[in-house]
């Protein structure tokens, strides 16, 4: 595995060089060794934070996880990242393109699909164009973290949703 550590607010020193690489590396029994790991350490006050994404072809492995200690938020990020294989791994490699991103060990070892996903509850509504600004609006006044709309000026299905720091997002489909 070939690892990018960069640091926000952080000098990413040799003992956390080491520990990412050392805690992280232990999930390249399930890569092939050319994967590349990209890893972002930062802090913001007392929050220690660890990103880690991992693209194979098809997928994007990633992980975040805070605490107060940056070695706590590295063992988090990967015990995580290691539940996520192994949860769904026949989802993952189903794909017959992304099989070569994973070393055979993975490939061939069956894993417990305990936590399956469930969709209990669907809902249906209708559509009306409308601009960002105004999804905005109607995704406060409901309530929610997101909101599904036909863009206006695109006619195309977007999706609004709220950010840190009362700031906003918007995802628009890329053909």
């Amino acid at each position: 595995m070939r690892f990018v550590i960069t640091g926000r607010n952080i000098d990413v020193t040799e003992g956390l060089r080491s520990a990412v690489t050392e805690k992280i590396g232990k999930l390249e029994r399930y890569f092939t060794p050319d994967t590349e790991v990209i890893v972002t350490l930062s802090v913001e006050k007392e929050r220690q934070k660890i990103e880690v994404t991992i693209p194979v072809k098809g997928n994007i492995i990633r992980s975040e996880q805070v605490s107060s200690d940056m070695y706590v938020s590295i063992d988090l990020v990967e015990e995580i990242i290691e539940r996520q294989l192994k949860k769904y791994k026949n989802k993952i490699t189903d794909k017959q393109h992304a099989r070569e991103s994973f070393s055979s060990e993975y490939i061939d070892n069956d894993y417990d699909e305990d936590d399956s996903i469930k969709i209990i509850r669907s809902k249906r509504f209708g559509i009306k164009p409308m601009d960002a600004e105004e999804a905005c609006i109607q995704m406060e006044l409901l309530g929610h973290n997101f909101y599904v709309f036909r863009n206006a000026d695109t006619d195309e299905v977007n999706v609004v949703y709220k950010r840190k720091g009362n700031t906003y997002g918007l995802i628009e489909p890329e053909f």
